[in-house]
């Protein structure tokens, strides 16, 4: 358990996070929380710029969850074979599809433990969903949410779904879904895992990790 000095320092880093990125938002665009399920399904292994090409004309030819499902394999894996693992990707959606018709009425359930039962949604997916699509606070944990959680010595382990806990431990709810844009855009921007720039980060004096210049 974290704390009081903890959830001090994790408040001080995110506060400057969030000064330094105030109109954070996903990465992934998207219209409605149907589009954002699939985008962030399409997003794994790939970058949410490749998906955000894919998916412009994907909801176009398929607007709607019973579109998928009456589509066939071969015609799916084609529209989304450039974000990768095509085949597995296009099964979880077609499959997430089918249960949405018959159990949601075509619907996306905002409800986190019904999210993570459809094909194709871990926690990931079920939290950039709930925090972003029906603002229901949540902790998604991309591959930089991980690593800078790691660097600034939040956490200290590389199982998302333990750091998602202890980050909602550190945090106030009001914090937990853009705490997870403000890290993936600092990654992006900022600290790269090959080049970090260390002499431009305004966190820099709270991260144990941080290099000389």
């Amino acid at each position: 358990m974290p704390g009081k000095k903890d959830k001090e320092r994790a408040l001080k880093i995110f506060k400057l996070l969030g000064q330094e990125y105030p109109d954070v938002k996903s990465a992934l665009e998207y219209r409605s929380p149907f589009q954002l399920l699939i985008a962030t399904i399409l997003s794994a292994q790939c970058t949410d710029k490749r998906v955000n090409i894919v998916t412009k004309t994907l909801f176009l030819k398929y607007p709607k969850p019973i579109d998928f499902v009456n589509a066939g394999y071969p015609e799916i894996e084609k529209e989304i074979f450039s974000t990768g693992f095509y085949k597995q990707k296009a099964k979880s959606i077609k499959n997430c599809c089918a249960i949405l018709v018959e159990k949601y009425k075509s619907r996306v359930p905002s409800d986190f433990e019904m999210l993570i039962t459809l094909p194709g949604v871990g926690r990931k997916t079920a939290s950039v969903v709930s925090g972003n699509a029906f603002d229901i606070p949540a902790i998604a944990v991309d591959t930089h949410v991980k690593r800078l959680s790691n660097l600034l010595g939040l956490v200290n382990t590389n199982d998302p779904e333990k750091i998602e806990l202890l980050l909602k431990e550190l945090l106030p709810e009001e914090l937990w879904t853009n705490s997870s844009h403000w890290l993936a855009t600092h990654g992006r921007n900022i600290c790269s895992a090959r080049n970090p720039k260390c002499g431009l980060c305004i966190i820099s004096n709270l991260c144990p990790s941080k290099k000389i210049i």
